[in-house]
């Protein structure tokens, strides 16, 4: 005889553990939470998942596959990239969780591995070795990260109970009248320069 049926399936368990890190944040996410979201019991979960570090990995595979469909690979291999790196971006300001999960040690799944794919092809005709590509990929993702923190982080740090009198070139730049300039996209500049540097100009 067959048993029962599965109350839920792998699926509906990852879209309620997005739902509640997309909520509280990733620190909500626990075993005993998504149960009682799923009106089940904690132990049931362990019919799918062996551990909370498996629903992780699961919940950022199912993240990767929202930066489908992949930007055109048609063109330049560098302005391909940028745009690449544009909708990762975006990605992490849909779910700033990933930036608390993404740095620990994690098994791809076919989602992330079609990205990868995706970036390797665009850098298919890129001069370089397959190791510099792969530095490049995760350099890139690194700029992601630091401009999507940048963008949640708080307030200005307040320097009000500092005695400024020994910081004399900090408080120089603090207090200088802004120099007109031409608006530039930082975001830009610096995954360009970051890739260029890695894939070209070290050649």
């Amino acid at each position: 005889m067959r048993g029962p049926a599965p109350a839920h399936s792998r699926d509906e368990i990852v879209t309620a553990a997005i739902a509640m890190a997309d909520a509280d944040g990733i620190g909500a996410v626990s075993m005993r939470a998504v149960a009682t979201a799923l009106n089940t019991s904690a132990g049931s979960l362990y019919r799918y998942l062996s551990s909370r570090d498996d629903l992780l990995d699961l919940m950022a595979d199912r993240a990767a596959g929202e930066l489908r469909p992949y930007p055109q690979a048609a063109g330049d291999w560098l302005d391909a990239m940028l745009r690449i790196a544009r909708r990762q971006l975006d990605l992490y300001r849909e779910h700033p969780w990933l930036m608390e999960i993404l740095p620990r040690p994690t098994a791809l799944g076919p989602q992330s591995l079609a990205w990868f794919e995706h970036c390797l092809a665009i850098l298919r005709s890129v001069p370089a070795a397959t190791a510099a590509k792969f530095e490049a990929i995760a350099m890139m993702i690194g700029v992601v990260s630091l401009f999507a923190r940048g963008e949640s982080a708080g307030p200005p740090v307040r320097f009000d109970e500092i005695d400024m009198a020994a910081f004399p070139n900090l408080v120089a730049a603090l207090t200088a009248p802004p120099v007109p300039s031409a608006q530039r996209d930082l975001f830009e500049v610096t995954v360009r320069s970051v890739l260029r540097g890695l894939l070209t100009d070290a050649r």
